[in-house]
């Protein structure tokens, strides 16, 4: 089970890949069924006829449809008790619809979306995740609803294709809508809802209502949009919209990108015999352009836009500078796909004569249209690294899109597709500054769904070439046929050397040698990262100096960050440190790294103000606990809050202990009596020396930092290695340990004269180190794992003493901050955190025992 459990993250993405390659074959196959009768001349004209009146009319219901989905944003924020302007709320709608309508990738999904511009307008992880959950509720029972609405109008056209009784449709229609009458209802009655394990805070009335009315509102504005593609009135609009919606459900489900090819088929399927089919695919076709393309063009351009603003100060304004990556890697993804279907396409008639007209030498249209489609290829190959901001696929983007955008006339004097061109390759040079990380676009090792994808864009090309050219013949003699009017010849080409280059390329990527194994750590590098630390306000970083962590540096050499390797799991400790505009290329070189060693990469105990960072990488954020900081400054024994503290303190010096920092050339002399301190502190807990994330008793850890000791008749009684850095901001302690005999309190006393010490020193800030699982939301509908996080904190003290722990800190009055583990969706962060276990129990006996 091991072994399985071992290869299936392998495994998964290839199967997954097979499932949805087997799901696009059927889907092709469906459609070449429907389109039998159907030719590519016909489909043309068919978009060529549509008058502009109706395009106009598509164009203004496309607009409220996407003003009506940002109601969903609106209502899901109130549901989740959270207040962000309106003019957010607009932004972060607009542009993750158009990202997840159009892409419907993971990497570049709406939730990302979400979590980036929210996180920037200040709600919390879990606010978010609520806003992202209600936003998937919401859609379902609208479509549900206006589904069965619809469906209760057009039962009669619906069962004839069906096959079914429309009496029986539209029972289970008035089934469906009582069901959803019954939820309102559920609404006015109880705060909850739940059924076996699963449970969910239910909205009120009102806001249930509400979000019914702006998804009737959403779905007849983009089933209008299409409607009004439609030439004359073949089908009822009541009718269309029960068509429309079971199309996009159908979509959704396939987790097919943007749905394509799946609702078209069933949109063709649904409107056999109403509408022609050749007009049914030209209003489809235009459709994609405007409801598709369109805002996702339009949503580049606004985040882009964002660019040409000198000092942007708005949080969000800066989030969003920070998102233009994604969405330029989502439209360069589209202009590649547009420029491999246009080459084992035919230009129209119209195309033709101007050609002719001016008699461009055959050569140049050659070789205009075998260059372009391999300029495709190049734009769905970069896409990836402008994903990853990787100054390369920058240029390798901009230089491709201008290439074509020239090609794109003598190739078939293609207006659109070089004006898409052009304006990609304006948004790009726009949004320079964003891809700044230096490294090499061969470097990059494509996911197996990147190459699954690539796969099939390519048979998704064959099927078109098959389609645009139905009636030509084939021969041999096709492949040497050159001349203005050889189309199929000259696609055929095109479309032969694309598919040579990927499957060059997509072998080369699976053959190449692996990434080496991770080197061990250097003398001279512990000393590098040191020098950084040691200019850094953070004392985080002086986890370095124990030596068990391997390390990576930045290509300057100014920034570091330091992680674990347990298993396939990746941990960095803490996020990187040093030059802080250097943090986000080192946080993308640490996932690319763990991806090419087939591993999982995770960032544990980031903070807050960080968390940006891993979420533009498609991480997700679980809270671990709560942080303790004392604030120097203002600390003193005085007051009746600290009277407890005080007592043990005066109580301590009447029993003799005498307290002492001692630097850290002087810590050698004393490491035989720490070392017996040690010996007998881990003797009395039973326990072993733990790494990673907790100090152990290490020589040559000890040398390099001050180590505070209690001492009584010469005697150590109790000892804490501090902490610092040059920069006399934070401070904190790791190792600390006492033997058996000392009197009580005297930690209280340790702790108390560390502080006055380090006040006396001008340091702002004391740490006092993590409290794992507190303050996770207490509200029962809070999310499974802050609810699992405080049953442990409540009653895991037979695992870990969280409460105590907690207690203990909590009487210096700290100031708490949240803890964060950064890591990649689904179950993968409950193997991270299996595997940070071990890494500080030393192994899975360690992590199992004390």
């Amino acid at each position: 089970m091991a072994r399985w459990g071992d290869r299936w993250p392998r495994w998964r993405p290839w199967l997954l890949g097979t499932v949805a390659f087997g799901l696009a074959l059927a889907v092709g196959l469906a459609l070449r069924q429907l389109l039998l009768q159907v030719h590519y001349s016909a489909v043309m004209a068919a978009v060529a006829g549509t008058p502009a009146s109706s395009i106009g009319l598509a164009l203004i219901a496309t607009a409220l449809s996407y003003l009506a989905l940002s109601g969903y944003d609106s209502s899901s924020l109130q549901y989740a008790g959270a207040r962000v302007a309106r003019a957010t709320v607009l932004l972060t709608s607009f542009v993750a619809y158009a990202l997840s309508n159009t892409i419907g990738l993971g990497p570049l999904s709406g939730g990302a979306v979400r979590m980036r511009l929210y996180t920037a307008a200040g709600l919390e992880p879990s606010q978010i995740g609520r806003v992202i959950a209600f936003n998937a509720a919401a859609f379902g029972l609208g479509m549900a609803a206006f589904g069965a609405l619809g469906l209760l109008w057009g039962a009669d056209e619906v069962g004839g294709l069906l096959h079914l009784s429309p009496l029986l449709l539209r029972l289970l229609s008035a089934a469906l809508l009582v069901g959803l009458a019954g939820f309102i209802w559920l609404c006015t009655k109880r705060r909850g809802l739940r059924i076996g394990r699963w449970g969910m805070r239910l909205p009120t009335p009102e806001l249930a209502l509400r979000q019914l009315v702006i998804s009737a509102l959403e779905l007849c504005a983009s089933a209008a949009a299409l409607w009004f593609l439609l030439p004359g009135q073949h089908i009822a609009l009541p009718t269309f919209i029960a068509f429309y919606a079971i199309a996009v459900t159908a979509g959704i489900v396939s987790h097919v990108p943007g749905g394509v090819g799946v609702f078209e088929a069933v949109m063709l399927l649904a409107s056999g015999g109403t509408v022609p089919t050749d007009a049914m695919l030209g209003a489809l076709l235009l459709n994609r352009g405007i409801y598709y393309v369109l805002p996702l063009v339009l949503a580049t351009g606004m985040l882009v836009a964002y660019e040409l603003r000198s000092g942007v100060a708005a949080p969000v304004g800066r989030m969003a500078v920070h998102l233009s990556p994604r969405l330029m890697a989502a439209l360069t993804l589209v202009a590649g796909l547009w420029l491999m279907v246009s080459g084992v396409t035919p230009f129209t008639e119209d195309a033709r004569e101007i050609l002719a007209h001016l008699n461009l030498p055959l050569p140049l249209i050659e070789a205009s249209h075998f260059l372009g489609s391999v300029a495709g290829l190049g734009l769905l190959l970069v896409a990836r690294g402008l994903l990853h901001q990787l100054d390369a696929a920058w240029w390798a983007a901009l230089v491709l899109s201008l290439i074509a955008a020239v090609l794109a006339l003598p190739k078939g004097i293609a207006i659109t597709e070089a004006a898409m061109l052009s304006t990609l390759a304006l948004l790009l040079v726009i949004s320079r500054n964003q891809f700044d990380r230096r490294s090499s676009l061969f470097s990059q090792r494509l996911e197996p769904e990147w190459l699954l994808a690539l796969g099939g864009v390519l048979l998704a090309c064959v099927w078109v070439l098959f389609f645009a050219y139905r009636e030509v013949g084939y021969s041999n003699r096709l492949w040497w046929q050159f001349e203005l009017d050889g189309q199929a010849p000259r696609s055929l080409r095109a479309l032969t050397g694309v598919a040579l280059i990927a499957l060059a390329y997509g072998l080369w990527q699976l053959l190449r040698p692996p990434a080496g194994a991770v080197a061990t750590t250097t003398p001279e590098e512990i000393q590098r990262a040191a020098d950084i630390v040691r200019a850094n306000p953070s004392s985080d970083g002086c986890h370095v100096l124990v030596g068990d962590k391997h390390l990576m540096f930045s290509p300057s050499g100014r920034s570091f960050l330091m992680f674990g390797k347990q298993g396939r799991s990746w941990v960095s400790l803490y996020g990187p440190f040093g030059d802080a505009r250097e943090w986000p290329d080192l946080v993308w070189q640490f996932i690319e790294r763990a991806n090419d060693h087939g591993g999982r990469a995770a960032f544990y105990q980031v903070r807050p103000a960080t968390l940006p960072l891993y979420l533009d990488c498609g991480l997700h954020a679980l809270k671990l606990g709560e942080y303790a900081t004392v604030p120097l400054p203002g600390f003193s024994l005085k007051g009746a809050k600290r009277a407890n503290l005080r007592s043990g303190v005066n109580r301590g010096e009447r029993e003799g202990l005498l307290f002492e920092v001692v630097p850290a050339d002087g810590v050698a002399a004393l490491l035989p009596q720490l070392k017996q301190v040690s010996d007998a502190w881990l003797a009395e807990q039973r326990g072993r020396e733990k790494s990673f994330s907790v100090g152990r008793f290490d020589a040559d850890y000890l040398q390099r930092l001050p180590v505070a000791i209690v001492r009584r008749d010469d005697r150590i009684l109790a000892f804490a290695n501090l902490l610092t850095t040059d920069a006399r901001k934070d401070a904190s302690l790791d190792l600390m340990r006492h033997v058996p005999d000392a009197p009580p309190g005297t930690m209280d006393f340790l702790f108390a004269k560390i502080m006055l010490h380090l006040q006396a020193e001008g340091y702002e800030r004391f740490g006092l180190g993590m409290s794992p699982m507190a303050g996770m939301a207490e509200r029962r509908r809070a999310p499974r794992w802050q609810r699992l996080g405080r049953l442990l904190f409540e009653h895991g003290d037979r695992f870990y003493n969280f409460r105590g722990l907690h207690s203990f800190k909590d009487k210096f009055e700290p100031d708490w901050e949240a803890r964060y583990l950064a890591a990649p969706p689904g179950l993968a962060p409950v193997f991270i955190l299996a595997d940070v276990a071990a890494l500080i129990g030393g192994g899975l006996k360690g992590a199992i025992g004390r």
